[in-house]
């Protein structure tokens, strides 16, 4: 036998093809962490602002026209709405311009980003010396002393979002990566959904109550756990039906790499390049972390869209992998068989 021909033996035009997408898949991760997340900077950032009504205007297109466009401001009715505007998130924070004396305040939300929050201090401080007034920071939703720069939800619905691929990629390279029939679908399906609520529970349990890096409701995060780990695991199965071992690399494509560098977790989404920020808040790590940071910090609030979000990717996964369960394979749907073959005596093949 040639050289040749043991390199055809050891590397199948199959086996080639899926380094060759391997390579794709690494070097889409390196475009996509460096593109998103070397260099972060303010853009957009919605900003209330409390001021007399003789010098409102004046300031919002001020801030407004600041180099490289920060900030997006507008005007607040009072310095409690704009409380209950940054814990509903509706803006990342907001200035309280004091009408007698020189010091204003700055309202952030450290528990939405401490980077975004600094960036915050960093422009107002700024801003405010230019008119030779000064700024005292004040935080309406600070971060926990043991969540470091805020990363603790990113780094949950991260396992999170790992342990669904993996569980699903496992489930499919045990049995074949096209399930067979619609009971062998739907016993999948249980056991993702058994895997996702012990996944939800245990995180919620470690980064809470074991490590204390977050506080909000133990429970609330364990369904959000749920919730991610299934809508990850349930689009893995159906990809995989659909491409065979071609869906596990589109899954780690949709959640590792377009997925996680857009999540708004190292950097919060405002700090991200427009097309990042777009694409983030629909997909499930980025709507994941916003829930996560939501329940640990904001009170809740702001939930019901990044929900809407991980149900329809649950649902889109759930329907496709059973509808391409009930396929004909090969002429025979009996129910009882993977579509799989073994070297018969003779030399041929059999199904398995």
């Amino acid at each position: 036998m040639t050289f040749v021909d043991e390199v055809k033996n050891a590397v199948t035009p199959r086996a080639a093809l899926l380094v060759i997408g391997v390579l794709g898949l690494q070097l889409l991760f390196i475009a996509s962490y460096v593109g998103a997340l070397h260099k972060p900077k303010p853009t957009d950032v919605a900003f209330g602002v409390v001021a007399p009504q003789q010098m409102s205007q004046q300031l919002i297109t001020q801030l407004d026209g600041l180099p490289g466009g920060p900030l997006d401001p507008r005007t607040v009715s009072s310095e409690a709405e704009a409380r209950e505007q940054i814990m509903n998130r509706d803006i990342d924070g907001a200035l309280i311009v004091s009408p007698q004396g020189r010091t204003d305040t700055l309202l952030v939300a450290s528990g939405g980003g401490t980077v975004l929050s600094s960036a915050l201090e960093r422009i107002l401080t700024q801003v405010e010396a230019g008119q030779q007034r000064t700024v005292r920071t004040v935080d309406v939703a600070p971060a926990s002393p043991d969540d470091f720069d805020g990363l603790s939800s990113f780094y949950l619905v991260v396992g999170w979002c790992v342990g669904g691929y993996l569980c699903a990629s496992i489930l499919a390279i045990s049995a074949g990566t096209k399930p067979a029939n619609r009971q062998r679908a739907l016993i999948r399906t249980a056991v993702m959904a058994v895997y996702a609520v012990a996944g939800g529970i245990g995180g919620a349990v470690i980064i809470g109550p074991i490590l204390g890096a977050l506080p909000g409701s133990v429970w609330g995060l364990a369904g959000l756990g749920a919730l991610v780990v299934f809508s990850v695991g349930m689009i893995t199965l159906a990809l995989e039906a659909l491409t065979g071992i071609v869906g596990i690399g589109l899954a780690v494509l949709i959640i590792v790499i377009a997925g996680n560098p857009s999540a708004g977790g190292a950097f919060p989404l405002p700090m991200l390049p427009d097309f990042w920020r777009a694409i983030g808040p629909a997909l499930p790590p980025g709507a994941g972390t916003w829930v996560a940071r939501s329940i640990a910090y904001f009170r809740g609030n702001a939930v019901t869209g990044p929900l809407l979000v991980l149900s329809a990717w649950a649902v889109a996964g759930t329907a496709l992998t059973l509808l391409l369960s009930m396929r004909r394979r090969g002429g025979r749907d009996d129910g009882r068989t993977e579509a799989t073959s073994s070297p018969s005596p003779s030399g041929g093949s059999t199904a398995a």
